[in-house]
């Protein structure tokens, strides 16, 4: 599972979901340009000290994107072992809960100014969408990509054991550690 973001604008965002990935274990795809710089100070500052922990991987266009997961597009498609691109935007037609996720996925989150453009669109293996109430326009794109990602690791098991528990168990030291996490992000 991996999560690809398209041409972000807002440092904070990249920030917070480089946090989430390096938190959850999946790989992040930067895919530029950014709409700022990627040793920005409000990127660091969101992602705190994970960047390091994260996987990144940085991308000069979304062509080398492409080119990247699929060296060899005449062998890409559905049942062919290639990762399914999954195209999270308020323009979907599916509801993301409603869809069978699969270990091997790339989540794509488009900017947060404009989305994506028509060819990526075109491109994408399913388009999906979160249901929000009416007259409610999107979610930022770091809280989208958070939900759909869980949904995605526990339809999938990517929650890896040996992680620490979500029965509400705690040590008092993580509590703690949180605490001094929320703080930080402010």
């Amino acid at each position: 599972m991996r999560i690809a973001l398209y041409q972000p604008d807002i440092p904070q965002n990249c920030g917070a979901l480089i946090r989430l990935a390096a938190c959850l274990g999946v790989g992040l795809d930067i895919i530029e340009p950014c709409g700022f710089l990627l040793d920005d100070r409000r990127l660091r500052r969101a992602g705190l000290d994970y960047h390091s922990l994260a996987e990144v991987r940085r991308h000069r266009s979304w062509d080398a994107f492409r080119s990247a997961l699929w060296p060899n597009p005449e062998a890409a498609g559905p049942g062919a072992g290639a990762p399914r691109l999954l195209l999270l935007t308020t323009g979907g037609d599916r509801p993301y809960t409603d869809f069978a996720f699969a270990a091997t996925d790339i989540l794509l989150l488009g900017r947060e100014s404009a989305g994506v453009p028509p060819e990526v669109h075109a491109v994408a293996d399913a388009r999906l969408v979160i249901p929000l109430r009416p007259g409610r326009r999107s979610l930022n794109v770091a809280q989208a990509g958070a939900m759909v990602l869980g949904e995605a690791l526990r339809q999938t098991g990517g929650f890896r054991s040996g992680d620490r528990a979500s029965d509400g168990a705690s040590d008092g030291a993580s509590d703690q550690a949180g605490k001094a996490d929320e703080g930080a992000d402010r």
